[in-house]
């Protein structure tokens, strides 16, 4: 009796084991399906602005022609492919400045940092407004910028800013700096490398020995709260694994609750998986059934390109306006700088920042935390123009949609909400305001945010109707005002 009761309790450890691991692996199944299960954390849609750092080996030359798709951050792979559209410009730019025989690898000692302060880089986000930072970790070089032994071993020399260039833990130390700043930090994270030499000998060898132990090593020790994976499109993910790498993201990683991460991790992966947000880069975005965000740089390039000249840069106040268009449609904004190769941001750079975070000390209220209202915009009368879609490099330029013109419609307002508050966005200042389509009570208020001035208005035709001519002489015409209008129906 004795022997079967100990045979039995053998048998139940075994099966309870067995159970254990069979409910484990069923929780963390590394495919798409199981995956999708899981939402995206809430804080992102809410806090709607980002600041994206693309800065590395690259910002030594810091070279594009400026023409779309002139980014500098390609300059290795624009110097090397002939069917790249730079491909001559950067050669002839780079034998003429360098000489023949100089080698990317030999940029890494120019790469310095010497002038970079982490804490003056935090203060001027924060001043923005932003809510959330994204630095590249690395980008399609390979070059890292936290100490990664597998970028040196699999390279067979000093290729992460710790053991060369800057000599220190560049994103490391940001991501303290940005944190204490009381922002939080995310990467940019490139699956491939152009002539990383393994990935050019055996795929699958770079992927299982230098990009997966790589990966987990910078989420496990600097926990981010963003992923925007890259450079996903030349295999699929069954090839990248990322299946099984965003399986333990999501499940086994010290950020499984918190991250957040992006739609790029196989050819056919983007727009797709309702567990990534989706991503538009230089385009119209998506709309407010999905999430997702648009991110571009303030000129053509992501990277410093020292071949931009200021018409090439949006002012602040396209800016401004470029970020409540995304809003109103439900999306966030990630903003592109490029600092220099010695750690300084452009002025330029940092002035569009701190005009942007003017506005948002205003009207921040109408931007985070919001919702897309039941339309996203109003147009004036008149045939609206077509517009351009997609969501890479195209066409959509919001700053000449809301310019007037006697011949097709333009935007007149924006429009986001938030509870009960409805916010009307104006591209430009006029002296009468109609806004149409709106319901207001008996107890609603209508006020201009930052104007300490009451406002007259009434209802017409069902149309709010909003004075706003005795407030020219204290905004000015061009600026970009909100009207809040409390306790909508």
């Amino acid at each position: 009796m004795k022997n079967h009761m100990k045979h039995f309790k053998i048998i139940t450890t075994l099966t309870l084991l067995f159970s254990l691991s069979f409910v484990q692996a069923q929780k963390y199944t590394a495919d798409w399906a199981s995956l999708d299960t899981r939402k995206i954390p809430e804080w992102f849609q809410l806090d709607k602005f980002g600041i994206f750092i693309h800065w590395g080996v690259y910002a030594v030359p810091s070279f594009s022609k400026v023409v779309p798709d002139g980014y500098s951050e390609w300059y290795w792979c624009n110097y090397n492919d002939s069917t790249r559209q730079n491909y001559k410009a950067v050669r002839e730019f780079h034998q003429r400045t360098y000489g023949k025989d100089f080698t990317y690898d030999q940029f890494v000692p120019m790469f310095k940092a010497e002038l970079f302060n982490p804490d003056e880089w935090a203060a001027i986000f924060k001043k923005s407004g932003a809510k959330y930072v994204v630095l590249t970790s690395k980008h399609h070089d390979g070059y890292c910028l936290w100490p990664s032994k597998e970028a040196d071993q699999s390279w067979s020399r000093p290729w992460n800013a710790f053991t060369s260039g800057p000599k220190r833990d560049v994103l490391g130390d940001l991501t303290n700096s940005v944190r204490k700043a009381g922002l939080k930090m995310g990467f940019y994270y490139s699956l491939m490398e152009w002539y990383n030499p393994v990935f050019l000998k055996n795929n699958a060898a770079y992927v299982n020995e230098v990009m997966i132990p790589q990966f987990k090593d910078l989420v496990t020790k600097y926990k981010p709260s963003v992923i925007f994976s890259d450079g996903e499109w030349i295999m699929e993910d069954t090839e990248w694994k990322s299946p099984e790498i965003l399986s333990w993201l999501y499940n086994e990683s010290p950020v499984a609750t918190e991250v957040v991460v992006n739609d790029r991790w196989g050819k056919t992966t983007r727009k797709i998986h309702p567990s990534t947000y989706y991503t538009s880069e230089y385009g119209s975005g998506m709309d407010k059934t999905v999430v997702w965000e648009e991110n571009r740089g303030m000129g053509q390039s992501y990277g410093y390109n020292r071949m931009e000249k200021l018409a090439d840069y949006k002012t602040s106040e396209e800016l401004i306006l470029m970020l409540t268009d995304i809003v109103s449609r439900g999306g966030n904004l990630l903003l592109d700088i490029g600092p220099a190769a010695d750690g300084t941001i452009p002025v330029i750079m940092e002035e569009r920042l701190s005009d942007i975070g003017k506005w948002l000390d205003v009207n921040g209220e109408a931007i985070y935390g919001t919702t897309s209202w039941i339309q996203d915009k109003q147009w004036s009368e008149g045939e609206k123009p077509i517009i351009g879609g997609g969501n890479y490099q195209t066409n959509y330029d919001i700053n000449q949609l809301v310019k007037p013109t006697d011949k097709q419609a333009y935007i007149q307002l924006f429009f986001t909400r938030k509870n009960t508050n409805l916010y009307c966005i104006i591209p430009s200042y006029s002296p009468k305001i109609t806004i149409n389509c709106v319901s207001v009570s008996k107890n609603s208020k209508v006020t201009v945010m930052g104007i300490n001035k009451p406002v007259s208005w009434k209802t017409e035709n069902d149309k709010l109707v909003v004075d706003l001519s005795e407030l020219c002489m204290i905004a000015p015409p061009n600026k970009i005002l909100v009207i809040k209008i409390t306790e909508i129906d």
